[in-house]
């Protein structure tokens, strides 16, 4: 390639920015917000498109990772493990939904976000 991306690449990474913070079911603690921010770092000057998803994904994620520390505080009173498997299961159900839309060349504005990076 002579320097440029190409569409459907574009596209894949787009996806990928949003999948990848599915690895925070591998890497324990911060594993969710580690990969979006390495995709996004790498790949945002390759098309403005990958750096929106990738700022939208990683806003998410360090949303997400401000809830979770607040519902963990909230487990000394009990309430706080509903909300923490509540939010786990909307993340992983936000993320495909990004992820599709992604694929489908639309972007997806994650519904309780933070916007930290604009």
């Amino acid at each position: 390639m002579n320097g440029t991306i190409q569409a459907g690449e574009v596209r894949s990474w787009c996806v990928i920015s949003h999948l990848s913070a599915l690895a925070g079911f591998f890497i324990p603690a911060l594993g969710h917000i580690f990969g979006p921010l390495i995709v996004w770092l790498i790949k945002r000057s390759d098309s403005p498109e990958i750096d929106a998803h990738g700022k939208e994904a990683l806003n998410f994620q360090i949303s997400m990772l401000l809830y979770s520390v607040v519902s963990a505080i909230l487990c000394l009173i009990l309430i706080g493990f509903v909300f923490l498997a509540i939010l786990h299961v909307l993340n992983v159900v936000f993320v495909i939904i990004a992820a599709v839309r992604a694929g489908e060349g639309q972007m997806y504005r994650y519904p309780l976000t933070i916007r930290l990076i604009n």
